[in-house]
């Protein structure tokens, strides 16, 4: 079934990028009734992720966050769907660095660098964008899909514009193959964590919880000994997007253990504070404990 399952996917795709984009918006609009009001999609989940985050939050908050996430959602999926499709004139538009001096050193000096981001606003945008506005190789680790048709064409579609797809499974590789080329490497620190690796985790207070988050990004910095920076995309209005950078470290072997990791938690946090409607809250991410 996978074949079909992939032809349709990619008729879906054709047929969301030949709409005008106030259509594409309202088809959005559509798959919000259809997810939020129609369906529940998660939305339990939702409420008690967003309850339990936020204590003593109201209940009205609580239905307008939860409101303003399933438009988020609804959105990042169409833009999501858009991307594989998106014109080069487009995302320079619509995707921008406000800081990109920040760059400028580690691009001077040849330096390699991580830019680490969590499932925040339309982070798919930000691999299509940020071959198109850095001089770096850049490779976005990425979770491939189930579907190993749809997978090809991701990859196919997100290599347009200079960007290279890396498996999660061949992150080590990856750094090793580029290790003397000037690369940006892009990783979302915030996925969920196997309950069968847990015990292997970073353990870190977030969001009122206590949750085990990926060591892999901190790995690969102490490892390669990189700089790292957080990629903070916001969305300036529908369909627009700008990235403030935040040098987390440039030396991560002079930090101690886990400490990079909370750094970046603490950042993620502090940005999903700010606007808590464009995080992932459909995802069951407290679901284990210590």
């Amino acid at each position: 079934m996978q074949l079909p399952g992939a032809i349709l996917f990619i008729l879906a795709v054709l047929f969301t990028g030949i709409l005008p984009v106030p259509v594409k918006y309202g088809l959005a609009g559509l798959l919000k009734l259809i997810a939020y009001r129609i369906i529940g999609y998660r939305t339990r989940l939702v409420r008690k992720n967003l309850a339990g985050s936020f204590p003593g939050i109201s209940e009205e908050k609580i239905k307008r966050l939860t409101g303003l996430y399933y438009k988020n959602l609804a959105d990042i999926i169409i833009e999501g769907i858009w991307a594989f499709t998106i014109s080069k004139k487009q995302v320079r538009a619509r995707f921008s660095i406000i800081n990109p001096e920040v760059l400028k050193p580690f691009s001077e000096s040849g330096q390699s660098i991580i830019g680490v981001t969590g499932h925040y606003a339309n982070w798919e945008w930000g691999s299509l964008a940020a071959s198109l506005v850095t001089d770096f190789k850049v490779i976005a680790i990425y979770k491939p899909m189930s579907n190993k048709y749809i997978d090809r064409y991701a990859r196919w579609s997100r290599s347009r514009f200079g960007t290279t797809l890396v498996s999660i499974k061949e992150t080590s590789v990856s750094f090793e193959k580029y290790r003397n080329t000037k690369t940006l490497y892009l990783m979302a620190a915030d996925q969920g964590m196997p309950k069968q690796f847990s015990d292997r985790a970073h353990w870190i207070k977030f969001l009122n919880h206590e949750i085990p988050f990926l060591h892999g990004m901190e790995k690969h910095a102490r490892i390669n000994n990189l700089p790292v920076i957080y990629i903070d995309v916001q969305r300036e209005r529908r369909g627009f997007y700008t990235v403030k950078l935040t040098v987390l470290t440039t030396r991560p072997l002079e930090l101690e253990n886990s400490k990079l990791t909370e750094m970046y938690a603490v950042k993620l946090e502090s940005v999903i504070l700010k606007k808590p409607e464009n995080w992932l809250w459909s995802h069951n991410r407290f679901k284990l404990s210590r």
